[in-house]
């Protein structure tokens, strides 16, 4: 069995994550609303999680304030729609760019910091992005209370009014990811993450502008979580600072770490474990967080490279258990 779980857990992302997504596909048939809602929010942090699993683990960066960019998403969407009158399908690539041109504006001044010291930073940015939130930058954000009536995605008169719809549509969206990031991966550009990742000094002799590729992974990550917001603002119609607030870039850290750094298919396995267990233990609730935690504990002791470890980590511990007989 054990051998069988090996040879699984080394096959190609490319064959793992489609198999994911056609079982996405035909989950409705036998869900109710309710699983369908919990289904499409563990959707949502996917889409989220992809994009923390470019900074972190294609290019090596520790990133802790996705949830910011998650929140602009959300609050840029919302903003043009309740005050400009602008339909969502086209708040939605001005969301994407701006996420986008302040992941880049960000990134650049941080960018020499390493490890701890830019976990830091990014936390403080998350903070601050939460604060002028809260506070009403503007007069726009609706403060504390946030912005309700917003409108719902809407496009060639097809109103994504209805879970099963909104399923469908994040469903859509991270298969669509899915297929960019594995290109990306095995791009001139993922190349490069990867020797930034490994050793930046040796990259940085190779001739790779490792300024600018970690730039990239920062643009590309912060746009996926701005997308994600987009969709949560256009299905929940109401939003608040809350979204923004730290917890929410702790859990997609942990579905990133919990599934596997760098791992496609563990994204999925992550986002299980941090947003679909929880709600299982409903019936426990008293207990829920206590067992949800042991589990993580549990996990992260006996399977430190998490539940799906990417490719290269799978045949570095095999070839250690090799090593070892």
């Amino acid at each position: 069995m054990r051998d069988l779980f090996l040879r699984v857990r080394r096959l190609p992302g490319r064959y793992v994550s489609p198999a994911f997504l056609v079982a996405a596909l035909l989950l409705p048939v036998a869900l109710d609303n309710y699983l369908l809602a919990v289904l499409w929010q563990a959707g949502i942090y996917i889409l989220m999680a992809l994009g923390l699993t470019i900074i972190v683990g294609y290019a090596g960066l520790f990133q802790l304030g996705q949830a910011a960019f998650y929140a602009i998403g959300a609050y840029t969407v919302a903003i043009l729609n309740l005050y400009l009158g602008v339909p969502i399908i086209l708040g939605l690539p001005i969301a994407v760019i701006l996420a986008g041109a302040l992941g880049y504006l960000v990134s650049r001044p941080i960018l020499h910091l390493r490890g701890d010291y830019l976990a830091i930073v990014t936390i403080a940015f998350g903070e601050i992005v939460r604060m002028l939130l809260v506070n009403n930058v503007f007069g726009v954000t609706g403060g504390a209370n946030g912005l309700s009536g917003i409108a719902q995605l809407s496009l060639f008169g097809f109103t994504f009014d209805s879970i099963v719809k909104n399923y469908y549509l994040v469903v859509a969206c991270v298969a669509l990811t899915i297929i960019g990031v594995q290109r990306l991966e095995n791009s001139r550009l993922g190349r490069a993450w990867t020797y930034v990742r490994e050793d930046e000094l040796a990259a940085e002799a190779m001739g790779v502008d490792t300024v600018h590729v970690k730039a990239v992974a920062f643009v590309l990550g912060s746009a996926l979580a701005s997308l994600a917001g987009v969709l949560y603002a256009s299905r929940i119609t109401v939003i608040s600072p809350d979204i923004g607030r730290f917890l929410e870039s702790v859990i997609v850290f942990c579905i990133v770490v919990l599934g596997g750094t760098g791992s496609l298919p563990g994204v999925f396995l992550g986002a299980f474990g941090m947003v679909v267990l929880p709600e299982l233990f409903r019936f426990v609730k008293d207990w829920r967080d206590g067992l949800v935690g042991l589990a993580m504990v549990l996990m992260m002791i006996f399977r430190p490279a998490g539940l799906w470890p990417s490719r290269r980590v799978a045949l570095e511990l095999s070839g250690a258990e090799e090593g070892e007989t």
